[in-house]
């Protein structure tokens, strides 16, 4: 696979390009459940931090937990500061820095949190534009967020070809909504996850995108799979 065949390239952030020290997020998850009375185990946690298994807000529901609260209780725990602190470049990532095309980052990360994480890991040259999904905006897997990023970008998706990577299903499904292709990266494996994620391309770490044809065998067993 060549990354130059693409006109333009989007990305996921948090879990794609960065990750956050388990401890940090386990401090948070406690100061959450203490606030709401309702205690959340390190799977629990983990499942809402990397968004595993299927939508945050279909787990609190399934839970019995109000998303509403949730998230108002999680991002007035979140601190800025402390959490770019505690967050980390995959070693992967750094090919971003050497892409000779407009390049986006989609996030569900607010922008009070991935500033200060941008700007704490030097990576903002990367980048010509970041865009935070909300209500207004939408969330991934719509691809809204998506087509607001190419926009700002300048690019004309019925003209160029452009990929969308991420590490999670709705990144691949905000592409291919958008018209995109799609990059899954699997930083957790099918077991952990609870499914396999189908995309354009499939790999364990962005390393091997460029020499395998841009897919790593093996990710996941055979009829494991669940579509974005």
């Amino acid at each position: 696979m060549d990354p130059g065949s693409y006109d333009v390239w989007l990305l996921d952030l948090d879990g794609t390009l960065v990750d956050t020290e388990w401890s940090y997020v386990r401090e948070v998850f406690d100061r959450v459940g203490d606030q709401m009375g309702r205690s959340f185990s390190d799977r629990e946690a983990a499942v809402l931090w990397h968004g595993l298994g299927g939508t945050r807000n279909g787990h609190l529901h399934r839970w019995g937990v109000d998303p509403e609260t949730f998230w108002s209780t999680f991002h007035a725990n979140g601190d800025p500061e402390t959490r770019a602190a505690a967050t980390y470049l995959h070693d992967d990532a750094t090919f971003v820095a050497d892409l000779e095309v407009p390049v986006g980052v989609v996030t569900h990360s607010q922008p009070f949190l991935a500033g200060p994480v941008i700007d704490a890991l030097d990576i903002g040259d990367w980048f010509d534009v970041v865009v935070s999904c909300s209500d207004e905006v939408g969330w991934k897997p719509d691809p809204a967020p998506v087509e607001l990023t190419l926009d700002l970008l300048d690019v004309d998706p019925a003209t160029s070809r452009g990929v969308l990577a991420g590490d999670g299903a709705t990144d691949i499904g905000a592409a291919w909504n958008a018209g995109l292709d799609g990059i899954h990266v699997e930083r957790h494996g099918p077991d952990r996850r609870g499914h396999c994620v189908l995309g354009d391309h499939r790999v364990r770490s962005f390393d091997t995108l460029w020499t395998n044809g841009g897919t790593d065998r093996g990710i996941c067993p055979p009829r494991a799979y669940n579509s974005a």
